[in-house]
């Protein structure tokens, strides 16, 4: 296994790494919408949220030489289901070969931040 690393990407708020790769696998954390340098929540609504975790993903994507297009398998966190359809409005403009997904509800997520993803992608 290889572990992952970017600095373009929040570093691990947790004993866990950002992604790991095995063979052509790579198995990405779930981001949460932290500014990788300040690690401070980057805004306030769903969609301002979302697109920090979309730049969060797209960078450790880059980081293992693989991106969007490579991804086959989401998990997706949000704190309300009510902001499902501002969710997927972001997600659609990433996620455009539609990879497999999950999305579910959750009571609450690390620093109360409105979403989480986690993506399952392959590398060449």
């Amino acid at each position: 296994m290889k572990t992952i690393h970017t600095e373009h990407a929040p570093a691990a708020i947790g004993p866990y790494s950002q992604a790991l790769q095995t063979g052509n696998l790579l198995f990405a954390s779930g981001q949460v919408p932290l500014s990788p340098e300040t690690g401070e929540v980057v805004g306030t609504t769903i969609v301002e949220q979302a697109e920090q975790v979309m730049k969060n993903i797209s960078a450790i994507l880059e980081a293992a030489g693989t991106d969007f297009t490579h991804v086959v398998k989401t998990t997706c966190f949000l704190a309300d289901m009510n902001d499902f359809a501002a969710f997927n409005e972001v997600y659609a403009k990433y996620f455009t070969g539609k990879p497999a997904r999950s999305c579910v509800a959750v009571k609450t997520l690390p620093k109360n931040v409105l979403c989480e993803v986690e993506v399952i992608a392959v590398t060449e």
